[in-house]
């Protein structure tokens, strides 16, 4: 039988069968890494494995650029005066519009080229068919347009570099955007093209999942990653195309001055913001509901625990989607619109606050009596429990219209959504790109050094921004590029706190690239995982499985044993079935 042939998805099936495990691959055969070798089989290829290793280091690459201007800015606040601007202008307003570009580049390239595609486009691009048993994604033609559409969004960027950068904040506010001198319209032609590769991943990854699920996988055995990739690329769909006709509409007005967001010729800017974030709110839960998707895989696989409240946890992915496109509001509380409409945003902010703390709750119930394995990957995990707490309810405070009204475009709202962005989202990809790498590479990396890199990440993420709530409640502005001395010392803490982040993360850079060359060969399931993508060699080959799998109970942990000389772990019940 053909490996891509799938039954319908809706097939009835009893629960004995959905509840086997997969037997054990033990056919081996060229990797998806070495059947071919060439440029052109690369560049061109349609595996999905090999999309989603080109987009994971471009998505690291722009990670790198973005932690570069990071480094920047926090460096020239080191210090109340002009630090290292005048290294590059000597007067004070062009020091003044350099530190604006180097804070635009950092937030644009992090926000779009990084945290947005990092999930679902690198990890969900290589781990989703797996998880379902097929071949393939439905398209594949489309998702390597995908990539290439990203590619050029990139490049974009990188020439607004070179031609004098952008300084209007990443959310490229008018009448600012439509008045600066910068690049405002390569920046935003950037964005443009990557919301095409947006959409056309998420379609993608909807029609896979509706039409290529296993025999025996339905919606309540599905791994709940699928559950956050879905959910996710609803929001990629509906939303990303608001943004897309938004920043058309930004071009027409730079260049005809058509009146639609200027006031000088009868525009309203406040109508850009509306538009801006009815995409760029659900645009945070583009982020953050794969991430969560990730952290359900690593809380359990790494627990050896049936994860606890599956349903709950897939249907708040769901609720989650739905509440990010009625909540935009909530950025705008002090733009003038209504009380009644103020009112309602903040009520609704809350509310998201339920579907988000039932994965919580549910993540430490999974943990409570498990057999935790407290690995890198699971370090990485809880620290997402501890951060993305402390950003979920620093949000609620925000949602307060009275406290909002003091701590908006202070560095409270920084640290909160960093907390959400980087604390959570990118932690999560980081947890998930080390669960996957032995799947991914065929080889293991170093626990030790990576406990100790994600150690100085946490630390150095806390040190970071627990400051800078501090210095927002105080009354710090954002994006200012001086300030008074009372505030000196919690930049200075800030400061440090961002160069021990960088140094784990260039610990990490460090052991996962000298794991390709020396790494420990790595297993087929060196986790205890019970998904089909551990059901197959590491690395798979390139149709992913041989021969056609069965849905297996995706946390039916509990029947697995570890064999310390293999690294591996193997289920009794295809051990007794032999």
């Amino acid at each position: 039988m053909n490996p891509n042939d799938q039954a319908p998805s809706g097939s009835d099936v009893s629960s004995q069968e959905t509840a086997k495990v997969a037997p054990e691959t033990t056919e081996s055969g060229p990797s998806y890494l070495t059947v071919t070798k060439t440029f052109a089989s690369w560049a061109l290829t349609l595996d999905h494995k090999r999309i989603g290793l080109m987009y994971l280091v471009g998505v690291l690459g722009m990670f790198f650029l973005g932690g570069v201007f990071a480094l920047l800015v926090r460096t020239e606040l080191f210090s109340p005066m002009p630090l290292i601007t005048p290294l590059f202008a000597a007067d004070p307003g062009a020091q003044a519009d350099l530190y604006n570009q180097w804070f635009t580049t950092h937030g644009a390239i992090m926000v779009f080229l990084v945290i947005i595609p990092g999930v679902p486009a690198a990890l969900g691009n290589f781990v989703l068919p797996l998880l379902l048993g097929a071949k393939d994604v439905a398209f594949p033609r489309l998702n390597l347009s995908s990539f290439y559409l990203w590619i050029c969004g990139a490049a974009f960027f990188i020439y607004v570099l070179f031609s004098g950068g952008v300084d209007t904040g990443w959310t490229f506010y008018t009448p600012y955007s439509t008045d600066t001198s910068t690049a405002v319209i390569p920046a935003v032609v950037g964005v443009f093209i990557l919301g095409f590769s947006s959409i056309f991943t998420g379609l993608n990854f909807i029609v896979t999942i509706h039409k290529m699920r296993p025999k025996g996988m339905t919606w309540f055995n599905m791994p709940l990653f699928l559950w956050g990739t879905y959910s996710t690329a609803v929001i990629q769909v509906l939303a990303t195309p608001v943004l897309g006709i938004t920043l058309l509409l930004l071009i027409l007005e730079r260049t005809l001055g058509i009146g639609i967001f200027d006031p000088q010729n009868g525009g309203d800017p406040v109508l850009y913001q509306h538009f801006f974030w009815f995409y760029s709110h659900p645009a945070v839960y583009i982020m953050i509901i794969p991430a969560m998707g990730v952290i359900s895989e690593i809380i359990a696989v790494h627990s050896h625990k049936r994860i606890f409240g599956y349903r709950y946890i897939g249907y708040s992915s769901v609720a989650i989607a739905i509440f990010s496109f009625i909540v935009w509001g909530h950025h705008m509380f002090t733009s003038g619109q209504s009380t009644v409409m103020n009112i309602i945003f903040s009520g609704i902010t809350f509310s998201v606050g339920i579907p988000s703390a039932i994965k919580v709750f549910n993540w430490i119930a999974t943990m409570y009596k498990g057999s935790l394995s407290l690995n890198t990957t699971m370090l990485y995990g809880i620290a997402f429990i501890f951060l993305f707490t402390i950003g979920g309810l620093t949000g609620l405070f925000l949602g307060v219209l009275s406290i909002d009204t003091h701590l908006h475009d202070t560095y409270f709202v920084v640290a909160h959504f960093h907390y959400v962005m980087m604390g959570s989202a990118l932690i999560a990809f980081i947890g998930g790109l080390h669960h996957w790498w032995p799947k991914m590479t065929g080889k293991m990396f170093n626990e030790f050094w990576g406990r100790i890199a994600c150690a100085l990440v946490f630390i150095g993420f806390n040190l970071t921004f627990i400051p800078q709530f501090v210095m927002g409640s105080l009354g710090m502005p954002r994006r200012y590029y001086t300030y008074q001395d009372k505030f000196e010392i919690y930049h200075q803490l800030s400061t440090v706190g961002a160069y021990v982040m960088a140094v784990g993360f260039f610990m990490t850079a460090f052991y996962l690239l000298q794991s390709l060359a020396s790494g420990k060969k790595a297993p087929s399931n060196p986790w205890g995982g019970n998904s089909l993508e551990w059901h197959t060699p590491s690395p798979p080959p390139l149709e992913n499985f041989h021969g056609v799998p069965s849905a297996t109970d995706p946390y039916e942990l509990d029947h697995f044993d570890y064999d310390p000389v293999t690294g591996n772990y193997s289920s009794r019940t295809t051990a007794g079935s032999a």
